[in-house]
């Protein structure tokens, strides 16, 4: 009986270890499913050659030694010398015979990061994966890895990649509290505390996990940064992250306060054309690298939102940007200034000014500055028409950056897979040089040449057990890394590899999740901010709608600055006979947007000042069609609930119940944001809601009282 009960708590607890939290992340390696496709990867992986033990091939060799027998449910063992059967894991120069088995050509094309992987043809059949580098093999069994997972055909590979970008980052809101600016996914995965001397296993997890989808580099703090990050004790925690990261090519970076010289340093300016100040940064920087001797460079937010900065001092940015990329050079770091500026004056469209600052400044930045552009001129909206300093610098390179973490898009409760934003964006046509001259062109740097090319993308990654809060937050994540090292992926093909990773290949369970996934945004943008409608969050916190608030201290940070409702209509007029915001643009662009008639609805309320009763090509009138789209909204979100429903029997039940009762907080809020916009909006255009949309659940008065003190910020 004894021996009964001992065999029972066995079986539960070999049930509880199979449950699924959502910690693995797209690296679940779980055995292969369909025995055909498995017996056709036993047959062709016997073993495992790596003839080197540098850091970076230990970590591929480990990989491939968690994954392979998992995936394939039998021992792959280490190899002494390459033979049949073999998964070969080398540079040329590590193994000089990949050179008589890849052409020459894939190894060119490679360059210094990317990969090649060759299926050898005869009877001693090998796999092949080498670059020019070891971090280019990692990068190279990662991708390895993904065919198995998602059950590609290995019989005669062919493959060679590399990153359309050089700079591949995330960037941490993360305080030295643990806290998170803008996070929903729990306190910082960085533990300052019981740094350097407790490691985490959760931090090789996430080297791992960048490293899988080729981000090379994270930025560990917040851009309202802190300066003690740069003492000596903060040096030597940051250093031993470092440590963790560096076998995964990932170097680390940190946002600097740009008065750190007064914080930390006993002087009374930090005026970069002062030789003290430029001291030292340059003795900062040695301190630095003396650590961390891979140290990538700053970030910098400056003069923004209450940040000092070289105008502080009547300096530009370039004045700034420039004393640090000085410091930096020796030890080939870089500087990321940031372009997200906007001043004290509240009478200037906010639109126009990291423009109006940054243009005049083109060509005076040093080699290693590159500004680092948000998507939109506002701050990361559900929808915003791409910013118009793209195309603008000719003569300095531009980084792109993107939000993972969802400030205005439903914080970690919302299901929205943001890989069609980050594509709308790279493959807008700024028109710069002629057609064709996409964003995506601009910040990979083959528009205009430029050496440094560089995608950022701010975290969605905290303390929770699956890291993003939301499961789907994790998509988020893999699609900044994958579009980062390849721009043309489509929306598509990212989800298609993320859902398989993640939860399986059943088509039964992809398929419909993927058409889910790639509708989830637009859906979003129709119950929140549809029509080109934007920034009408809840005041400070972001959180739910808000489209009346008028209280302010400032009026660029009141709903009513950004949808100018009133009797007539509706929106903002960045025409010539508004702000003339459109005159940023080139004129292909401008002469598009600044008719009302040619406009894309998407952009409509964005840029124009519409009547209520203005007819659209769809027939119905602005307000109907307003209406029609938050209805739009709310209804794709009961799709989406409908739709996780019936595909949940494919995948685990704990994994299933966190999303089931996530969409069903979308759904309810989704119908909060309809009813508070049109109550209010209502008011204005004095016209009654067309048929199919139900009126408000409640009065404009009870959606105003509601408050929220303590919502994430």
């Amino acid at each position: 009986m004894r021996k009964l009960f001992l065999l029972l708590l066995l079986s539960i607890a070999a049930r509880s270890l199979q449950a699924e939290d959502g910690y693995e992340l797209w690296l679940r390696y779980h055995r292969i499913t369909g025995k055909a496709l498995l017996q056709d990867y036993r047959d062709a992986i016997s073993g495992i050659y790596i003839p080197v033990s540098t850091p970076v091939s230990t970590a591929a060799r480990e990989e491939l030694q968690k994954a392979l027998p998992a995936l394939l449910d039998k021992a792959v063992p280490l190899q002494q010398q390459a033979q049949a059967g073999s998964v070969i894991a080398a540079t040329p120069a590590q193994w000089p015979a990949i050179n008589s088995l890849v052409p020459a050509a894939s190894l060119q094309q490679a360059g210094a990061e990317g990969f090649c992987i060759y299926t050898t043809t005869g009877a001693d059949k090998k796999i092949i994966i080498t670059g020019n580098t070891d971090a280019g093999v990692l990068y190279g069994v990662f991708h390895f890895l993904r065919l198995l997972q998602t059950q590609q055909p290995i019989q005669q590979l062919s493959i060679v990649s590399a990153p359309k970008v050089r700079y591949r980052l995330l960037n941490h809101w993360d305080n030295l509290t643990r806290t998170v600016e803008r996070g929903y996914a729990g306190m910082s995965i960085w533990d300052w505390h019981r740094l350097p001397g407790y490691i985490d296993r959760r931090y090789k997890d996430y080297a791992r996990a960048n490293a899988s989808i080729g981000i090379n580099g994270t930025v560990l703090n917040n851009v309202n940064a802190n300066a003690t990050i740069l003492s000596k004790p903060y040096l030597e925690k940051v250093a031993a992250l470092a440590g963790v990261f560096r076998p995964y090519g990932i170097r680390v970076y940190l946002s600097a306060r740009f008065s750190a010289p007064i914080e930390i340093g006993g002087l009374k300016t930090a005026d970069p054309l002062d030789p003290q100040v430029q001291q030292w940064w340059k003795e900062k920087v040695k301190e630095i690298y003396h650590y961390i001797p891979d140290f990538g460079g700053f970030l910098v937010k400056a003069n923004s939102e209450g940040q000092p900065g070289p105008q502080n001092y009547g300096r530009s940015h370039a004045d700034g940007a420039n004393m640090l990329a000085d410091a930096l050079a020796p030890y080939k770091g870089i500087v990321m200034w940031r372009a997200f500026v906007y001043d004290s004056k509240g009478d200037e469209d906010r639109f126009k000014q990291a423009y109006d600052e940054f243009k005049p400044l083109d060509g005076r930045f040093h080699d290693n500055v590159v500004v680092q552009v948000k998507n939109g001129p506002i701050d990361f909206q559900p929808r915003e028409p791409f910013h118009p300093l793209f195309g603008a610098m000719p003569h300095t390179p531009l980084m792109l950056e993107l939000q993972l973490t969802q400030e205005y898009l439903g914080f970690a409760t919302h299901l929205v897979y943001l890989s069609p934003l980050f594509k709308e964006v790279l493959e807008a046509d700024t028109h710069a040089k002629g057609p064709g001259s996409t964003v995506a062109k601009v910040i990979d740097g083959s528009l205009e040449g430029h050496a440094i090319s560089g995608m950022a993308g701010v975290s969605n990654i905290g303390s929770d057990r699956n890291w993003t809060g939301h499961l789907f937050g994790q998509a988020n994540w893999y699609a900044l890394g994958r579009l980062a090292w390849d721009h043309t992926l489509t929306s598509a093909q990212v989800a298609d590899e993320w859902l398989r990773q993640t939860f399986t290949n059943d088509a039964r369970f992809v398929t419909p999740v993927q058409q889910m996934m790639l509708a989830s945004r637009e859906t979003l943008v129709n119950y929140m901010t549809p029509l080109g409608l934007h920034h009408i969050m809840g005041y400070g916190h972001h959180y739910g709608p808000a489209p009346w608030y008028d209280k302010a201290p400032r009026a660029d940070w009141n709903p009513v600055y950004f949808h100018r409702a009133d009797s007539t209509g509706i929106g903002f007029d960045r025409t010539a006979s508004g702000s003339n915001a459109l005159a940023q643009y080139a004129p292909a662009v401008r002469k598009q947007w600044e008719n009302m008639r040619t406009c894309p609805e998407a952009y409509l309320l964005w840029f124009h000042h519409v009547p209520w009763q203005y007819r659209l090509p769809s027939g119905r009138t602005l307000w109907e069609e307003l209406c029609y789209k938050y209805q739009a909204g709310v209804q794709g979100v009961q799709q989406m609930a409908d739709t996780w429903q019936q595909v949940s029997p494919y995948i685990d039940e704990e994994r299933a119940e966190q999303v089931r009762m996530l969409l069903a907080i979308q759904l309810e809020e989704a119908a909060w944001w309809r009813d508070a916009c049109l109550a209010y909006f209502r008011t204005f255009a004095k016209l009654p809601l067309p048929q199919g949309v139900p009126a408000p659940a409640h009065t404009l008065e009870y959606y105003r009282e509601l408050r929220f003190p303590y919502a994430p910020h």
